[in-house]
Parts: C-alpha cells; structure tokens; sequence
C-alpha cells in the first residue's frame, strides 16, 4: 500500500530528516528526501544492469496498490538509486524508502509505503575533528599518473581522459550524513544535493531531468577556481571562456551527450556557445540541453544511454576508460556514476555523482575529478583537484 496526500510546506526538508540513513535530492530548497527501506534492490554488474533495474521496479512498482492524490513527478511510489561508474564493479542498488516527504512548484506531500511511522527528529551531531590520509595515491604519484596520461593522449591514442582521485577522514565521531546535506545546501544552492546509501553530495551536473517527454540536461566540462574578489573572479571567467584546453573539452562533452541522446529524442536542442555556471568554489562552462522523448521511454532509458558522458569519462570513450583503469589506481565504486531518483510514470532526476563522498560511521571517502587533455599541466590538474575536494571538506568540518 503506497500513499501520497497534499502537506502543509514543510520548511526546510532537511530538518524533517530523522536520523537514519537518508536519502535526498534537493536544489534550491526543492525536491525529495526520505527514510526507511520498504525495497532494496542490490543491481547485478554487467552492461544489462539498467535494463534489469527499469524492469524490476516496474514489476515492484506493478504490484504495489497506489493511492496518489497529488499525481506529479516524485509522487507516488519512488526508488532512489546509485549506480558504479564501472559496469562491472559491484555496488549498484536502488531503494524504496518507506517515507518520501518532496516540496516542488508551490506543493508539498507525503508518501508513505506500508504503515505510517513517525520517526523521531534528534538534534544533528557535529563529527568532531576530522583527520585526512592518503588514499589510492599520493599527491606526487597523481600527478605522475597525470604526466603519463598526457603523454598518451599526445601520442594520439585518445583526445581526453578523467583522472578522479580519492582521500580518506577519519573523524572523532560517527560522521551525521543530515549535518553534511544541510551545510552542502546552504553552501552550494545551485548543486543538486544528494544522499543514497551513504553516498553524499553536491554536483552541480544534471545527467537527465524526464518530465514526460520532455527530457532536460546540463553538460559540465572546462573548470577554473573562483577569484579572490569580483574583478579577479570576472577574469578568471573570461580566461576560462576563452581557453583552447577548456573549450575543447567541453566540446567533447557535448559532443558525447549529443551522439548519445539523438538515437532517443525526437527533438534536441543544444546551443552553439557554453555559458558560465559560477559556483561557491569553482566556475564551469556549461550547456543547457533539451529534448522530447518517444511516450514509454523511461528516464533509466536515458541514464543507460548517457553514462558514462566524456565529462567523467573521456573521448573516445573506450580508450579512455582503459586509461582510467590503468593509471587511476582505484576503484570509483559510485563516484561519477549515475545517482537520482526514479518513479513509477518514469519520470525522474539523476546526476553525476561529483563533489562526494561515501560516509561509513565516521570514516568518508572523498573523491574528485579532472579532464585530462594534451595541454594539460600536471601541477594544475592537482590544483583544481584540491579545489574540487574542498567541497567536502567543508561539509564535514565546517
């Protein structure tokens, strides 16, 4: 028995979170989040794992009795999911929350499987004081792999290759995942910020957005740090507009996204130039994407048919993936995959899991990313690696 009925506004949909492995999407005060474990679906590896996800939550979906009085995309029954970057690597899974509590365009409701439960709302623990190791790599050996990635794509074996690295923390205390949501919020209200699983974070890359048939994106790709004032930042932004490096590697992912998502859409709509997408932390060159899906296809449809874009990935996508598993020396497990939110109409909003981290009692994992290209310079590549880093930093230590 599946449930939604109209609420008051909540307020701030993080507050209402009890304290009990969340699950989130939210931007600008909008979206989901939820608790409990009606379903949990642990996705078998292989290149058929979207497939068997779609077709199983339509038979779960299938057999469930809904009563839905609000009918908009998020109500109803809905699975949050989070998938590997490797297709191959264990870790794939979706899960039916028992509670689902989502504000969008004026509305608010509640979505309850099975028996209501009032879960109680305890204060948000602060984590204590947080130590950092190394994780897969040093800094110096990183780098190292950078230089030799350079030299790859130089020899024209490849165009672009992402390099992620990981870092470990270890704090005093069991890490409060609902006190590292509502600081990314607060921080970075333009991200998508998410939870899944234990799998935390703030990505500003909207992978697929379905609304019927309309379906919307955002490619993300070519990155420079923000200024120390407004004159400095308005700089380093026309500095990064007019970079050969960066715009050729937003050109690969646009070009990746438009060569994935034609076979779908009836309709798509790119612009010729990216726009800037100004952050807390960093500048992006972004491009807004719309198009209009055949009736049925459903947003893991699209997800299967996206992932992985250039902008985690690379160009041309099977080299690149060999250089990623040769050099990076780890494994991404749900970083830079596909994280978000389907219902049961097929509607639905994923990302690129970027600025994350996997939280386990007071451990994390943090992850960042970078496009690798001819020109790149190793020391520089570090850099904005760092920056990226800092996101989760900052939610963890404040």
């Amino acid at each position: 028995m599946v449930r939604t009925t109209p609420v008051e506004d909540p307020g701030d949909l993080f507050s209402r979170l009890p304290d009990a492995a969340p699950y989130a999407w939210v931007r600008r005060g909008e979206g989901l989040v939820a608790w409990g474990e009606a379903v949990r679906l642990d996705v078998p590896p292989g290149p058929g794992r979207f497939d068997w996800a779609r077709d199983r939550l339509a038979e779960i979906f299938g057999e469930a009795h809904v009563d839905d009085d609000v009918t908009a995309p998020g109500s109803g029954p809905v699975a949050f999911g989070s998938f590997t970057f490797d297709p191959d690597a264990h870790g794939s899974l979706l899960v039916v929350p028992e509670t689902i509590l989502a504000r969008r365009d004026g509305r608010a409701w509640l979505t309850t499987v099975g028996e209501r439960r009032l879960d109680a709302v305890t204060p948000l623990r602060d984590p204590g004081r947080i130590r950092y190791g190394d994780g897969s790599l040093t800094a110096p050996e990183w780098q190292h792999a950078v230089a030799r990635a350079i030299r790859r794509i130089r020899s024209g074996l490849l165009e672009k290759t992402v390099l992620a690295r990981d870092l470990n923390a270890v704090a005093e205390r069991a890490i409060d995942v609902r006190l590292l949501l509502a600081r990314l919020a607060a921080r970075y209200p333009e991200c998508y910020t998410f939870s899944c699983a234990g799998l935390v974070g703030a990505t500003p890359e909207l992978l697929v957005r379905r609304t019927g048939e309309t379906l919307e994106s955002l490619v993300l790709a070519g990155t420079i740090a923000r200024g120390s004032g407004q004159a400095d930042d308005m700089a380093r932004g026309a500095a990064l507009f007019a970079s050969e490096k960066n715009r050729h590697e937003h050109a690969c992912a646009v070009a990746s996204v438009r060569q994935a998502l034609d076979p779908l859409c009836a309709e798509l709509k790119i612009p010729e130039e990216p726009e800037l997408l100004v952050l807390a932390n960093v500048q992006h060159l972004a491009s807004p994407v719309t198009g209009r899906l055949p009736a049925g296809t459903s947003v893991l449809d699209v997800v299967e048919a996206m992932h992985p874009t250039a902008a985690v990935g690379g160009t041309p996508t099977g080299r690149a993936l060999d250089v990623i598993r040769d050099l990076e020396g780890m494994d991404r497990a749900g970083y830079a995959g596909p994280v978000g939110w389907i219902d049961a109409r097929g509607d639905g909003e994923w990302g690129i899991a970027l600025r994350c981290a996997q939280i386990r009692g007071p451990r994390a994992r943090l992850f960042a990313g970078c496009g690798i290209m001819g020109d790149s310079d190793p020391a520089s590549e570090l850099a904005e690696a760092q920056a990226k880093l800092r996101v989760m930093q900052y939610a963890l230590e404040g």
